[in-house]
């Protein structure tokens, strides 16, 4: 086996050779390590490499597979996790000095399912500090290292692209799984809410969050979505995981197809289509829905009420769960916060008891009138672009780019808040380039526990596309 190559491999791919023997799990285990070695001083997507555990790791899954026991898809796959989710023996510092020198003793529930099935967990990828999006990591963009590698779940979305973890496991509060999916070219999961255990995860807004699979094909995060879907165990005292809702997890891989016969997808364009949305994106998940369409699926244009309101709701909730979490911290060790996240924190301090109560309402609303629109329509999803442009330079994220006051990336969170603010299901796959390079994702927002749809949907368009297949070049790699 060419090991130079075997990091474009797929997960699925790889996990085959895995089980014939054709490579072995230490050395692939290598292979990635060397990866990192190479790509991290261009793009910084992990602050902590765990080489010595993960090649224990991955001679003890040589060992189950020369016993023939084979626990999962994952067995003996190096993946990464954001570095948010508690690692037993290794340090989480959430991006921050406030936590600096924590090791937990215990894992995250994820990281514990990612263990149990098998998985060589080799490193913590780089987040924002406390995922709030306000500093600038080192981390760069996979495709052009001087533009912006998405949001706090970057450093697992650029771990991918590169070709340095398999997959990885980001965390998503107003997009920050799929935007660095989108702007890295590969695939991100946001799960319905509820559905993957944040036990082990440290907060940004307890309401908003979920935890979820990235890679480079569909299938690859159907495979990590069936680890780490569900509870995990009752904890050191006995008490049981609250995080995740105990719904059956279902075979989302055996649940793939080429087909879309009978799946409706609507298209709600005054929201996610107009402007500050560029012709490139359009151009691209317009062709995107083309494709769908010819696979199958039937197109509906649609409208849903009160989608205005949903990023005052959700910033409201953001604002106010994030400070309250923060709020002790922040006296004890607020010369520790980097500027920028300090000001957020404090001014989430004056939101008003009566404004956090009114965007929880408005949650129920926007809720309401999704799935009724699915509902009337019998929708399956609901297709847009994920963001409303490709990257940008790293020095225009402060620029206001959209003459609406905003930031750059204002319409990121415009584009992405919907799944978090009503707990739905949403997945970024992406869909082509923009005519300077820059990749375009496009998204399907879906039902409550619609994960196996959405991957279904995503699937078929990766069956006769090669967006997917394709990979950055960095100098010297």
């Amino acid at each position: 086996m060419d090991m130079k190559e075997l990091h474009w491999q797929s997960l699925g791919d790889v996990a085959g050779l895995l089980c014939s023997g054709e490579v072995s799990s230490v050395e692939l285990t290598r292979s990635t390590l060397a990866r990192i070695r190479a790509t991290d001083p261009l793009v910084h997507a992990y602050v902590g490499v765990m080489a010595d555990s993960a090649l224990d790791a991955a001679a003890a899954a040589d060992e189950d597979f020369r016993a023939g026991i084979v626990k999962s898809r994952l067995q003996g796959i190096p993946v990464g996790v954001k570095d948010l989710l508690y690692t037993a023996g290794f340090p989480t510092s959430a991006g921050s000095r406030v936590l600096e020198g924590l090791v937990p003793t215990w894992d995250a529930v994820v990281v514990g399912k990612l263990r149990a099935a098998g998985a060589v967990i080799v490193g913590k990828t780089v987040t924002h500090e406390f995922a709030y999006g306000q500093d600038k990591p080192a981390t760069r963009n996979a495709w052009d290292t001087t533009c912006y590698p998405g949001g706090s779940s970057a450093g697992s979305g650029v771990s991918v692209a590169v070709g340095s973890a398999y997959a990885a496991i980001g965390t998503d509060t107003g997009g920050s799984i799929r935007v660095p999916a989108a702007v890295n070219g590969v695939v991100g999961l946001k799960p319905t809410y509820g559905r993957v255990s944040t036990r082990g995860v440290v907060p940004m807004s307890a309401s908003l969050d979920s935890v979820g699979p990235m890679a480079r094909t569909v299938r690859d995060v159907a495979i990590m979505l069936g680890v780490v879907a569900g509870p995990g165990g009752p904890d050191a005292a006995g008490y049981p995981d609250q995080s995740a809702l105990d719904e059956p997890v279902g075979d989302y891989v055996g649940a793939l197809s080429d087909d879309l016969t009978g799946v409706r997808i609507g298209v709600e364009r005054d929201y996610f289509f107009y402007e500050p949305v560029t012709d490139a994106v359009r151009t691209r998940v317009n062709a995107a829905i083309d494709q769908l369409a010819e696979r199958g699926a039937t197109i509906v244009e649609i409208g849903i009420p009160h989608l205005e309101l949903v990023v005052a709701a959700g910033m409201a909730v953001l604002l106010g769960d994030t400070s309250e979490w923060h709020q002790n911290l922040l006296r004890q060790h607020g010369d520790r916060y980097v500027p920028e996240v300090r000001t957020m924190l404090e001014l989430g301090e004056l939101v008003l008891a009566t404004a956090y109560i009114k965007a929880q309402k408005t949650r129920t609303v926007i809720q309401r009138s999704y799935r009724a629109t699915f509902s009337e329509h019998g929708l399956t999803a609901l297709v847009a672009p994920t963001l409303p442009r490709t990257t940008m330079p790293v020095a225009e994220l402060d620029v206001d780019l959209t003459g609406s006051g905003g930031t750059a990336t204002s319409g990121f969170v415009h584009h992405n808040i919907l799944a978090n603010v009503i707990g739905v299901p949403a997945l970024s796959v992406p869909v082509g380039f923009d005519a300077a390079g820059k990749p375009v994702g496009m998204q399907l927002y879906g039902r409550p526990f619609g994960e196996a749809e959405l991957l279904r949907i995503g699937h078929a368009y990766q069956c006769v596309t090669t967006w997917h297949e394709m990979h950055p070049v960095l100098p010297g790699t």
